[in-house]
C-alpha cells in the first residue's frame, strides 16, 4: 500500500507553521493564504502542537472567544499524533480514523519535523495506487502487458 515517504516524495516536505504566541487570527490568515486545514505550532524548531480549522470551530467560535485576542498556545492541540516516513499508509488511515484527526505531522529519527500529511493526501495516494493496479490488470487481461 505504500508509506508516508511515498506521499512526501509526491507532495513535498513543505510544512506551514505558526508560533504559539501568534494570534488565532494570524493563524487563520495563514490557513487561508496557504489553502491548508492545519498548521504545526513550532517554537525553536520544536513541535508543540497543531492548530486546525476544527480547533478554531470548537475552541473559538463555539465558546465566543475573539480570534484577534486569543493566542494559539491557548487553544492548540498539544502533543499531536505523528508518524514517520517509514509508516505505512494503512497505519496512517487507522490513526486518523481511530483518533478522528485529519492531519499527521511527519517526524524523523531525531524528532525533527520533516513534513505533514492530510487525509486528502492519503486518499489521493490510495486512489492513484488503485488506478495503477486496475490499468495493469486490464493490460494483462487484454494481453498488452
Amino acid at each position: 500500500m505504500g508509506t508516508v515517504r511515498d506521499i512526501l516524495q509526491y507532495k513535498g516536505h513543505a510544512v506551514y507553521s505558526i508560533h504559539p504566541d501568534s494570534t488565532v487570527f494570524d493563524a487563520l490568515s495563514v490557513l487561508v493564504d496557504k489553502n491548508v486545514g492545519a498548521l504545526i505550532v513550532l517554537e525553536n524548531e520544536k513541535v508543540l502542537g497543531i492548530f486546525s480549522e476544527r480547533d478554531y470551530a470548537r475552541r473559538i467560535i463555539v465558546k465566543g472567544r475573539a480570534s484577534k485576542e486569543t493566542l494559539i498556545r491557548e487553544i492548540m492541540t498539544e502533543h499531536p499524533i505523528s508518524v514517520t516516513e517509514s509508516d505505512s499508509i494503512e497505519d496512517c488511515m487507522v490513526k486518523m480514523t481511530e483518533k478522528h484527526i485529519r492531519h499527521l505531522p511527519v517526524i524523523d529519527e531525531q524528532d525533527r519535523l520533516v513534513g505533514m500529511i492530510s487525509i486528502g493526501d492519503v486518499v489521493k495516494h490510495i486512489i492513484d495506487e488503485q488506478k495503477y493496479i486496475i490499468n495493469n490488470l486490464e493490460g494483462y487481461i487484454k494481453g498488452t502487458r
